[in-house]
């Protein structure tokens, strides 16, 4: 631009950078059309387009009023029935669970007691067998104890017997 202002600025080459300019936006200078051709393409297609979203709109409109009115309470009265339904079973299964329970802990409580009676028994039984092997012991010891007086009274004879023949 400059040059061209340089270069014309009072020479006879004006006019023709002039025309060469007009020429160059004639020509290859399309912004113009295409702004045209632009601002047409969206007319339509906001005019299109707006007709056919207000349809969108309108069917959306339609189908949220009939989902309010209709399907959302059938929806609601669906649920609210099946959860009474699953919340009784699961009430059921609950209790059932906790008669189960009951009944391992009674079965568990006799058999803990059943086992403590026989511990106590085979205490008792342990206890009364060590009295009698005491008493076998004493028995034993007592026995022992005489046969042993005896064998020294017999044995004591024995001696006085012998020292009679050791005198021949």
């Amino acid at each position: 631009d400059r040059k061209r202002e340089v270069l014309g600025a009072g020479s006879p080459i004006q006019p023709i950078i002039k025309d060469v300019g007009e020429i160059y936006s004639r020509l290859l200078d399309h912004r113009p059309v295409i702004q045209g051709e632009i601002r047409y393409f969206v007319k339509e297609f906001e005019e299109k387009r707006g007709l056919r979203e207000l349809r969108v709109l309108e069917n959306l409109k339609n189908t949220i009023f009939e989902t309010n009115e209709h399907v959302l309470p059938k929806c609601e009265q669906a649920m609210h029935d099946n959860l009474n339904e699953a919340f009784k079973r699961l009430q059921a299964a609950n209790n059932m669970i906790h008669r189960l329970q009951e009944r391992e802990r009674e079965e568990r409580k006799l058999q803990a007691d059943k086992l403590m009676a026989r511990e106590e028994k085979r205490i008792a039984h342990w206890e009364e067998f060590m009295k009698e092997q005491q008493n076998k012991q004493a028995e034993v010891d007592e026995e022992h104890r005489k046969a042993m007086e005896r064998l020294k009274e017999q044995y004591s004879e024995m001696e006085k017997e012998l020292t009679k023949y050791v005198s021949f």
